[in-house]
């Protein structure tokens, strides 16, 4: 394991090119496999799981070519073989469910092992997965250990009503749909920026999909798929993380972004903390006047209010990040999760800090900011946010902390420390216990 030691209370400034969305590149790497066709991808991450899949890539025969010093991939499946008794996809990593339908489509089989996950996030359930691959006519059945997905014939076409809007759910349902007969239709879709730009990604490579972007998607089967030429954009997780980094240490810090489009409900939430963002020539920038402040709502006697769900909600990956705003900010507020039970039940860790976050129930916390915090030695869960939102926390307060477990972010972020460092933060990985 890896911790992370800070030396905090340093107002950080700079500038900052972010990488690109982890949740774009591991879908768009797994869509790769739909072609025969050499495919370039530019912008791609030193992360731990796009090694994960590039050397998965390279057991099944592919040819893969990845310079990570400029983020150029290139990448071909001509050669492509897969083995249901020899072959196993990365295990804990969320993502390895959607190399099964590009395998479905090549070889008429998968196999995904059970331990399946991604961030501790609570409860994972992979039945919103079977479903969307039954519905499209591939059995599902259970080994030892594993799950095994066939298809004796070509995936048919499929209509389907998700019960919520899954990311990784619509991203699979597409991927089935691409190359399946007829025209299928996804009602309740999910539409976040990194769905959208897989959903460019596959029309580069020739798949028929309209209402990107949009709760209903209907895919047009083809033939086959080609080869593209993709470069990623920035991570909007990542633009917000530096730009919250800059704001609770009391700096200013620009990140480059070529979508301020996606940030109204950002910029707003930010607002209420004391914090505006400005976009200007492609970059944006958080600008505070003085100590964070909790604004008050209009209507009186009721708590400032930050509430998470999928887009066009705030995303709840980034509701850690306004959780350690909250933590610093003078006033009260109530944050709430409205996707995962129990993914709140970190924030009693804060308390290391001096911090004061009540948890009301599974989904919802109030935290009662402007108490004096301390530096502290605090343990995150696995989950890529919550680690970031200890380390800013730490960022801004005098003194030594040690945020424990901190590996996640790793899998999220590369360079994440070397770009602190370049904005003025003392900070380094150290291995943990």
């Amino acid at each position: 394991m890896s911790d992370l030691i800070v030396h905090g209370g340093t107002p950080l400034r700079g500038r900052i090119v972010p990488s690109a969305n982890k949740n774009a590149v591991l879908p768009i790497l797994c869509a790769t496999l739909l072609t025969r066709e050499p495919v370039r991808l530019r912008g791609v991450p030193d992360i731990t799981d796009v090694r994960k899949i590039l050397d998965i890539f390279r057991a099944l025969g592919s040819e893969v070519d990845m310079d990570f010093h400029t983020g150029v991939l290139d990448v071909h499946h001509r050669d492509t073989a897969f083995d249901e008794d020899r072959d196993r996809l990365p295990e804990a990593m969320r993502s390895s469910v959607m190399l099964v339908p590009p395998l479905l489509a090549r070889f008429g089989v998968a196999r995904i092992e059970n331990d399946v996950k991604g961030c501790t996030l609570g409860v994972r359930e992979i039945d919103p997965h079977v479903e969307v691959f039954e519905r499209f006519g591939a059995a599902v059945e259970r080994a030892d250990g594993a799950l095994l997905i066939r298809s004796l014939r070509p995936l048919n076409a499929t209509q389907h009503w998700l019960d919520y809007a899954s990311v990784t759910t619509t991203e699979n349902f597409v991927l089935c749909a691409a190359l399946a007969r007829g025209t299928s239709t996804l009602t309740n879709a999910a539409s976040e920026p990194h769905v959208q730009e897989f959903c460019a990604f596959m029309s580069a490579m020739g798949a028929r999909i309209s209402g990107q972007g949009t709760s209903l998607l209907m895919i047009e089967g083809v033939d086959e798929l080609g080869g593209a030429d993709f470069a990623f954009t920035e991570d909007f997780h990542e633009i917000v993380t530096f730009l919250a980094l800059g704001a609770i240490t009391g700096g200013q810090v620009e990140v480059r972004n070529s979508s301020p489009d996606q940030f109204p409900l950002i910029d707003r939430t930010f607002a209420k903390f004391g914090v505006h963002v400005k976009h200007e020539g492609g970059w944006s920038r958080a600008e505070t006047h003085g100590p964070l402040r909790v604004r008050e709502p209009f209507t009186q006697h009721i708590l400032q209010k930050v509430e998470a769900a999928p887009w066009p909600y705030l995303p709840v990956d980034l509701l850690p990040i306004f959780v350690a705003l909250g933590v610093q900010a003078e006033g009260s507020v109530m944050f709430w999760n409205k996707v995962y039970d129990g993914a709140m039940g970190w924030t009693s860790e804060l308390s290391r800090f001096g911090a004061h976050a009540f948890l009301s129930d599974p989904h919802r916390v109030v935290t009662f900011g402007g108490k004096r915090l301390v530096p502290a030695t605090v343990e995150s869960p696995y989950i890529i946010r919550v680690a970031i939102a200890m380390l800013m926390l730490a960022a801004s307060i005098d003194g030594k902390s040690v945020i424990r477990k901190a590996a996640p972010i790793r899998r999220a972020h590369p360079r994440f420390a070397e770009n602190l460092r370049a904005l003025g933060a003392r900070i380094e990985w150290v291995v943990g216990e």
